[in-house]
């Protein structure tokens, strides 16, 4: 163990704005009531078998649910679902209220999110004030559109590269 000292939350928060995000909201059902937020820290984790990974904040309510129900869903939000990421970002209150979604493999999936993703959770693993939630893809469907993506504090979305990525 490292007796360097951690860098201020300040300068990591100002580093961490500068890295593009992708947008996601995180959804479960438990007891019938669906459960969402928005997370930006999300990422692909393995091919074989696939799986990705969701950071959770640890006094999370959805955390606490997935601890019981072991399922999510991953919706990736489209260019134009800024209004959705900011409701579910949010605490308390009904976030579905007014939002156009629809049971989907036992989970809230969004309307017009351009991904969809099914997952069982694999594993708990605390991460600071964070809990990393890698998870079993059990079902991947994708949609055509611009991804949201989240960047200096600010919703926005991606533009294609002046070199194609070989």
């Amino acid at each position: 163990m490292s007796d360097a000292t951690p860098a201020s939350e300040s300068d990591f928060l100002a580093v961490m704005a500068e890295v593009c995000s992708p947008v996601t909201v995180v959804t479960s059902i438990e007891d019938g009531q669906p459960r969402g937020s928005t997370v930006s820290s999300f990422a692909s984790l393995s091919l074989r078998p696939p799986m990705v990974v969701v950071a959770l904040g640890e006094s999370s309510k959805l955390l606490a649910g997935l601890r019981r129900t072991r399922r999510f869903g991953v919706n990736i939000l489209a260019s134009d679902q800024d209004g959705v990421a900011r409701r579910f970002a949010g605490r308390g209150g009904d976030k579905f209220r007014d939002v156009s979604w629809t049971e989907t493999d036992g989970l809230p999936r969004l309307h017009d999110a351009i991904g969809w993703i099914v997952c069982r959770v694999d594993a708990f693993v605390a991460g600071g004030d964070h809990v990393l939630v890698p998870g079993v893809v059990e079902r991947a469907v994708a949609e055509p559109g611009a991804p949201l993506a989240y960047h200096r504090r600010t919703y926005g979305t991606h533009s294609e590269s002046v070199r194609p990525v070989r």
